[in-house]
């Protein structure tokens, strides 16, 4: 029958066990209704008090159902994340944990269900990381006496279980704190676990227990456990004598484990996962202690027997005869199911390499890989790495195993040529990874330890190398598996023989022929000359040289060509990115070759399907399109027409999005003034990127802004609606902060210089200084420069539009979005600092460059409009005691601070626009300024002499632009914007006004204005000491 019982709202249903069950049998049952409901109230309670205990005592009640006790367990490890740690908000109370801690390993010593285990395994190890030592001191302990006693095989597995989710969760944590606590229960804990280990592996192999499968779990277990005590339990495993004893052990075990593996085993999987277990150790051993490694018992011994285990399994990686066939065959992969080795044979040798590499990073990388503090410790690593140089690093075994590498490992394998015609995107994709995922491949692990010999043994490997290399490099030789080996060393190798092998010469007479030719198997070939090329290129590849090349690669991305199949089109799509952005790239040589293969390159991304791949190719057009700069012109249009489909397809895939943006930006930067056509189809593609809330906005904020400011950039005047409807997306982006704030702020100063009009009109203008004046003073100096730089602009494109009145207007905007009153107040909290001293010194709340910035605003009102500039003083200047200043008090302290700033200014132009404006406040012809006729003739007589070329020339002015500066610029080069701010730039009133003939006109009206020079002698100039005027009047200018 039907159930029709309604479940009200979770605030309704009290907490109780029987409840909580009922509700855990709702969520773990297969009705979608009831799933919610469930779900939804144990949602409500999971911040109850209580609720974690009863999750525990449903877990542990062994009458109910194992789905509803594994819904119980996964809640309750959920919820030690959200809520164990004391400083969680609604943290289980101690009262709880008190008791979920006591049942926690009764919980786990008779489960019999695996999985059921492994979570409650998961539980303890979470508790046991926030507890121990402090609240659970005998968290390990209690698990070493357990495993002391005489158990029965279940309980020693859940134990052993639980110790080594402790062990993993201790290890992994990041304080010195936690490590240095299981450091301290670390050697009673290998001790007993030691003992578990041998008794258990000793057990299995002499056939002494009925239950092998049992025990071998168990010594897995152990053997687990051990490997991340020995590694992250020990400072110095080395100076341990139980460690080393068990190092010992392991490598008696390792050989007797390969033993029983090549002689056959009824549970040759478990034996073959101890094997792995042993070589992790050995290899985590040589990476993360060095020093340890080396000085353990017969560990010289131990890497030559892994270089024996990687030697052996190189005769089968690959071997010639299955891969000739799958070569020999006009389709590649024809013959791919050959068997490669037993995986755990792979593995083992792939540990060997690891350990070789980690070895010659100890002698030759030994400041990043040794970790000293004591003369002790120096010590040590002085022995380390003499023994691996002396005793394991010989001339014979690093030529032996460069040989191997090369000959062996860098060879296809039938499996990799099958896997190349099935699948070639995917394996295309794979082979090109350059992640940390090396660790995990033989070849690409070959491919680094290759490197690291040949740059640090390239006295010993140079010329055997290219002994090598020159008897394969010829048309003639076609052996194309060993060829392509010798190829990929001599790539990876480029800067080690770079200054021996004349690469011109072999592109030319060599490779150009090889990628020609038509048979089979050559597309190995071609695709090893496309990464060959993106490698050498950089390293030494002659201009002229460079159209060979690429004519290769227009030749390799032929679809026409049989042999250049979507792995060969793919890779050289790839590697011309490289060719393309190396610095000696010229467009000229490009160009001849530009229109074919950029229609290829195209053609390719339609017709691959992995949005990766896609992604590539784009980044290879991108990159085209950015050095050939307005050479794209002719090919633009395709381009384009290839972006909306791709846009389209790419649904979620935001990757292919901002790879999409990223060339449309360059697209409009490289054809300038052309591409306007563009914009229509950029706008909504912006604003669907800006707009706030929007889906893609976390996603393509920072690459729609890119586009946007290139956009701009290019735009000639007058702006169009849609470029000024995008204005209001501007402000919301402020508040972002980062390097968003950065763009938005260089896109608004970009808007001003478009559109002076539009951005000062009524309705944007108080928006924007609204916007302004939250930002000043909250950002770190360069970024608050940003916003001072802005406000300078604003402050010019007024004066430029309506002169003395629109800057007096904007200095009362400045005022009522409380602007000028941040900036006035952060000055006189620096001049109040510096008015102090001793141990009452105050820091000063702006001061360097930010202080400038503040003084260059108040400059460009000065000069834009005085008595706008009086009136806005005089409104925003910040209370003193309750009381609003005069703007006579005002201009003393500001005055004050800013002649004693003045000498902390450096550069020249705004030395002199500080300049200027203190000039012109003489003709306020307030007592305010001729009070300080000292140090501003102090400061004419400083930036007057800066200024001056030669001596002779009186009224000489070095920043000041003759007649005819600035002309001849190419148009077709320089972006709209350019023209723009070239423009303002020779409109700037430190290059167009003269500064002596400005200082003479202005003293002179102030003479005249304060009743002739005898009056103005006895009232003014009578303050200013002699050496001053002296100075001053050395100039010449009066």
């Amino acid at each position: 029958m039907p159930s029709f019982s309604i479940e009200v709202a979770g605030e309704a249903n009290p907490l109780t066990e029987k409840l909580l069950v009922h509700s855990l049998t709702s969520a773990a049952s297969t009705n979608p209704s009831q799933i919610q409901t469930g779900t939804k109230q144990l949602q409500q309670w999971e911040k109850s008090p209580g609720y974690y205990k009863h999750l525990q005592s449903a877990y542990l009640d062994q009458r109910l159902p194992i789905e509803i006790r594994y819904l119980a367990i996964i809640q309750l490890k959920n919820g030690i994340d959200k809520y164990w740690r004391k400083t969680a908000l609604n943290a289980v109370s101690k009262e709880d944990k008190d008791v979920i801690r006591s049942r926690l390993l009764e919980s786990i010593l008779t489960e019999r269900e695996n999985r059921l285990a492994v979570q409650n395994a998961l539980v303890i190890a979470k508790i046991a990381r926030f507890e121990y030592p402090h609240d659970w001191p005998d968290a390990l302990s209690s698990l070493t006496d357990i495993l002391r006693s005489q158990l029965p095989p279940l309980h020693l597995a859940r134990a052993l279980l639980v110790l080594l989710h402790i062990v993993k969760e201790l290890s992994t944590g990041r304080l010195q704190r936690t490590r240095q606590n299981l450091q301290a229960a670390t050697p009673e804990i290998v001790h007993v676990l030691g003992n578990v280990y041998a008794t258990s592996v000793e057990a299995w192999r002499n056939g002494d227990s009925g239950d092998a499968v049992s025990i071998m779990q168990q010594s897995l277990l152990a053997i687990k456990v051990l490997r991340r005590l020995l590694i992250f339990g020990y400072e110095h495993p080395n100076r341990n004598s139980e460690v080393s004893a068990l190092w010992q052990l392991t490598q008696e075990h390792l050989g007797a484990f390969v033993q029983i593996q090549q002689a056959g085993h009824p549970h040759i999987s478990l034996v073959e996962k101890h094997m792995i277990q042993l070589a992790k150790l050995h290899h985590e051993m040589a990476r993360d202690h060095p020093a340890a490694f080396a000085l353990l018992p017969n560990s010289i011994a131990l890497v030559r027997a892994y270089w024996g285990l990687a030697k052996s399994f190189g005769e089968v990686f690959g071997s010639k005869e299955a891969v000739a066939s799958a070569v020999s065959s006009a389709a590649i992969g024809t013959d791919g199911d050959t068997n490669d080795g037993k995986p755990s044979t792979e593995k083992l040798a792939l540990k060997g390499l690891l350990i070789i590499r980690a070895c010659v990073k100890m002698v030759h990388s030994s400041s990043q890989t040794f970790k000293y503090r004591t003369p002790e410790d120096k010590e040590e690593k002085s022995q380390a790495t003499t023994l691996i140089r002396q005793e394991l690093l010989t001339a014979q075994l690093v030529q032996e195993v460069m040989e191997v590498l090369v000959t062996r490992f860098f060879v296809f394998r039938a499996s990799d040529l099958k896997e190349w015609e099935e699948g070639p995107e995917e394996w295309e994709k794979r082979e090109e990874g350059d992640g940390e995922d090396w660790e995990f491949s033989i070849r690409s692990c070959s491919e680094k330890l290759f490197l690291d010999l040949a740059i640090n043994y390239k006295d010993m490997l140079v010329q055997p190398l290219l002994q090598v290399f020159y008897g394969v490099a010829t048309p003639d030789n076609e052996d194309i598996l060993f060829k392509d080996s010798v190829y990929t060393a001599i790539g990876l190798a480029a800067p080690v023989v770079h200054e021996h092998l004349d690469i011109d010469a072999f592109i030319r007479n060599v490779l150009t022929v090889e990628v020609q030719k038509q048979k089979a198997g050559y597309s190995i070939i071609r695709r090893r000359a496309a990464i060959l090329l993106g490698q050498w290129i950089s390293v030494k590849v002659s201009e002229a040289t460079r159209p060979a090349v690429y004519d290769i690669f227009q030749h390799l991305l032929n679809k026409d060509d049989v042999l250049n199949d979507q792995v060969v089109r793919v890779t050289a799509g790839r590697q011309l990115k490289n060719i393309c952005e190396s610095w000696e790239f010229k467009a000229d040589q490009f160009m001849p070759y530009a229109e074919c293969i950029l229609t290829r390159l195209m053609h390719l991304v339609d017709e691959v399907e992995l949005t990766e791949t896609k992604m590539a190719l784009l980044n290879t057009i991108s990159v085209i399109v950015e050095n050939l700069d307005h050479q794209i012109l002719p090919f633009a249009d395709r381009i384009v027409s290839m972006l909306p489909p791709l846009w389209e397809a790419s649904g979620e895939e935001h990757l292919m999005k901002q790879a999409i943006l990223t060339i449309l930006a360059r697209l409009v930067t490289a054809m300038k003034a052309d591409s306007l056509p563009m914009h229509s189809m950029v706008f909504p593609i912006i604003r669907g990127a800006v707009e706030p809330g929007s889906e893609t906005e976390v996603y393509l904020l920072d690459d729609a802004m890119d586009l946007w400011a290139s956009m701009l950039t290019q735009t000639p005047e007058p702006a169009s609606d849609e470029v000024l409807a995008l204005v209001p997306y501007l402000f919301p982006i402020y508040e972002l902060g980062s390097d968003n704030l950065r763009k938005a702020l260089e896109i608004t100063e970009s808007y001003v210089l478009l559109a002076p009009q539009h951005m000062l009109s009524d309705g944007v203008r108080m928006q924007l200084l609204s916007a302004l004046s939250s930002l000043l003073g909250t950002l770190r100096p360069e970024a608050n420069g940003l916003v001072c730089n802005l406000m300078e602009v604003v402050t010019r494109k007024a004066e430029k539009l309506g002169g003395d009145t629109a800057v007096a207007q904007t200095a009362a905007d400045l005022v009522h979005v409380g602007f000028l009153g941040k900036l006035l107040d952060g000055l006189r909290g620096s001049w109040i600092a510096h008015c102090t001293t001793g141990p009452n010194r105050k820091d000063a709340p702006v001061d360097g460059i930010v202080e400038t910035d503040y003084f260059a605003i108040l400059a460009r009102l000065v000069l834009g409009s005085l008595s706008g500039f009086c009136q806005a003083c005089q409104n925003a200047v910040p209370a003193v005691n309750g009381a609003q200043q005069d703007l006579d008090a005002t201009m003393k302290w500001l005055l004050e601070e800013w002649f004693s700033h003045f000498e902390n200014v450096g550069d020249p132009s705004r030395r002199k626009l500080l300049c200027l404006a203190l000039t012109k406040l003489l003709e306020t012809k307030q007592s305010f300024i001729l009070l300080n006729l000292q140090s501003l003739m102090t400061v004419w007589t400083d930036v007057i002499t800066e200024l001056r070329e030669d001596d002779a020339d009186r009224n000489g002015d070095s920043l000041v632009y003759g007649a005819g500066t600035g002309t001849g610029y190419d148009g077709s080069t320089e972006s709209s914007e350019d023209v723009r701010r070239r423009e303002m730039m020779y409109q700037e009133v430190v290059h167009t006004i003269n500064l002596p003939d400005f200082v003479k006109g202005c003293l002179e009206a102030t003479i005249a204005d304060m009743g002739g020079e005898a009056r103005f002698q006895e009232e003014w100039l009578v303050n200013v000491d002699r050496d001053v005027l002296e100075g001053f009047a050395k100039l010449g200018i009066m």
